[in-house]
């Protein structure tokens, strides 16, 4: 019996060291997947000075390609090919000589049936953009988390306000109500930053949710629920750059791991300077290779082994949290070949998939230069999907607030705007928006005037491409102090135990904010099922006197489009239109459910309001 003790006291102690050593050291990724489309994987291992042991791994059909060292004495680089591995575990061995330093167990998951064709959002979906620290706090407890710097402070606009992942989950109900499809959450990874760290643009940790908005496993819950309710999950990613508190600065694997690694520079902003035919070497590489901040490290991505992870990283994450989309922030920032590796990459192993990329220009031909299937004069070729349509956004708000006195004010800057579709490879795939968690509130934008508001997204929803809504734009949130980012994202009523009022419910939300809401609720359902709106041709009309009108069809399904700016009623003349008429006698008005007869000359528009006709 003495012995058996002595026995059992043995293997918990050899259980605990084995469990020391996997502790001290952090293998990344630290699982991964069989049966990928591509074989290799690399893995990054850290620990204090590893570079001299010799690493050991023994699975059937994992092959060690070849291990890298860097100048770091605390790194090594593994690569693996998996072409003939099978789901299942195996040890990774870090010996000197015969003797066993650090022990790591790896695991080759099985992928879910049917995850490489998964279906990324297109523009039958409308996504809802949330900052999850400003939507709800399910989970107070989280609020602050000990050893994190940045606590709960509510009162601080740019503080954390204690929004999670658990306060999205607890209100998943009311987003697929409302009659949203995607979901599109600001970054929720690691942020370990001493202030400032709410908007998560600053990653400290790229395979950790930070604990303050909940885990890894949160973030999967989320994931699955949100897909039983017919909700894509679209993740916020940035590869330009991390938070200035990432583990890795405390110790770079490699002179070149940043950009400017020993002087930092500031970027230019000069993304032109990545299409001009005369831009200066200089101007390219500022942009491209300066900073945003100091407290944000520029990432150097044409470091290959720095690359490669970010690469794995996102296909990681996708596998991981089953995610139907990605929003790529700064896409023209990091280095272009980079941008054109990464997302064929990502599209080679998902063709389904969609990726959204963030370049903030006004101009269509800088936008469109990013865009899969784009033929660029200088010879870059692009894989990325999907871009924010900034130049249609900035045309719909100078549209709305200029006056009709002219014939170039008005209606016909966003007219205008349109036409140059032709400079994109593929139009239907742009993500259009009245705002985002960037600028003022589309609201604010339009000087508080709810009517304008409608017609602003009116004309996201029914146009082409895919439409994105920022949270609380159904119930007319807006921003006092304008250009001032924590009070653009401001809590969202209901969110908080002890609010008064609540968009949930509908409690204490005036009579305007609530017709909002409905106006929204209305029009995104009807969307749901509206196959002209998600992919029929468009067919628009110069405006006239304030009113600016356009038809979209597919197959037996027309839809006609009106939007008057005009502050009293209408008298349209339908004769020219008369071509998607022809056939037509009635109109019926998805929001009102009011008849018109088309067979007549004429038809009265309701003042200063959209009317989206099914034509019968």
């Amino acid at each position: 019996m003495h012995r058996k003790k002595i026995l059992i006291l043995l293997l918990c102690l050899l259980q605990v060291t084995v469990f020391a050593q996997q502790q001290n050291l952090r293998v990344e990724p630290a699982f991964w997947w069989a049966g990928m489309k591509d074989p290799n994987l690399q893995l990054m291992l850290h620990g204090n000075n590893i570079s001299s042991l010799q690493p050991e791994v023994s699975f059937a059909g994992a092959e060690v390609k070849d291990v890298i060292k860097v100048k770091s004495p605390n790194y090594l680089f593994i690569n693996l090919n998996l072409a003939n591995a099978k789901p299942g575990k195996f040890t990774i061995q870090l010996k000197k000589g015969n003797k066993t330093v650090h022990r790591y167990t790896y695991e080759l998951k099985q992928r879910e049936a049917n995850s490489a064709n998964r279906e990324g959002f297109n523009s039958s979906d409308v996504m809802y953009l949330i900052t999850p620290d400003r939507f709800a706090n399910g989970n107070p407890k989280n609020d602050s988390v000990k050893g994190m710097e940045d606590k709960l402070n509510r009162s601080d606009r740019s503080g954390r306000h204690g929004g999670d992942i658990s306060g999205i989950i607890q209100h998943l109900d009311y987003i697929k109500d409302m009659g949203f499809t995607a979901l599109w959450v600001n970054p929720v990874l690691e942020n370990d930053q001493p202030k400032v760290s709410y908007h998560g643009y600053s990653t400290t940790d790229y395979y950790k949710v930070d604990p303050r908005f909940g885990s890894n496993q949160e973030y999967v819950e989320l994931s699955e629920k949100a897909k039983a309710r017919g909700i894509k999950l679209v993740m916020d990613m940035i590869l330009n750059h991390i938070g200035s508190e990432h583990w890795w600065m405390d110790d770079l694997p490699t002179d070149d791991w940043l950009n400017f690694q020993v002087d930092y520079q500031i970027t230019n902003h000069r993304r032109e300077a990545i299409q001009d035919p005369y831009a200066s070497a200089y101007d390219r590489q500022m942009h491209t290779d300066g900073w945003f901040v100091e407290s944000m490290p520029d990432l150097n991505q044409k470091n290959q082994l720095l690359s490669t992870y970010l690469i794995q990283n996102t296909l990681w994450w996708i596998e991981y949290a089953d995610l139907g989309g990605i929003r790529m922030d700064t896409y023209s920032y990091p280095d272009p070949a980079f941008m054109a590796e990464w997302t064929r990459r990502v599209m080679g192993e998902y063709p389904n998939f969609n990726i959204v990329g963030e370049e903030w220009s006004l101009n269509p031909a800088i936008v469109a230069y990013w865009q899969r299937g784009k033929k660029n004069p200088n010879g870059y070729t692009s894989y990325l999907p999907s871009l924010m349509d900034f130049p249609i956004q900035n045309a719909l708000v100078t549209s709305l607030r200029d006056d009709e006195s002219s014939w170039d004010t008005g209606w016909v800057n966003l007219y205008n705007t349109l036409a140059t579709d032709f400079l994109y490879a593929d139009p239907n795939n742009l993500v259009v928006f009245p705002d985002n968690h960037d600028m003022d509130r589309i609201y604010t934008q339009l000087n508080q005037d709810a009517d304008l508001t409608k017609l602003a997204l009116a004309y996201n929803l029914t146009t082409r491409g895919i439409p994105q809504l920022y949270y609380g734009t159904e119930i007319l949130m807006h921003n006092e102090d304008k250009g001032d980012h924590g009070i653009i994202r401001t809590d969202f009523p209901g969110g908080w135990s002890g609010d008064q009022t609540s968009a949930f419910t509908g409690k204490g939300l005036s009579e305007e904010q609530l017709e909002m809401q409905q106006f929204t609720k209305k029009l995104l359902n009807w969307r749901k099922n509206a196959k002209a709106v998600h992919s029929g041709n468009l067919t628009h009309y110069a405006p006239y006197k304030g009113v600016y009108a356009y038809f979209r069809q597919q197959g037996d399904q027309k839809v006609m489009v009106i939007l008057n700016k005009n502050e009293k009623p209408y008298e349209l003349d339908l004769e020219k239109f008369s071509p998607q008429l022809e056939g037509v006698k009635q109109g019926a008005d998805v929001l009102t459910g009011k008849t018109y007869d088309l067979s007549q000359p004429k038809i009265t528009l309701p003042n200063q309001a959209p009317l989206i006709l099914e034509l019968r």
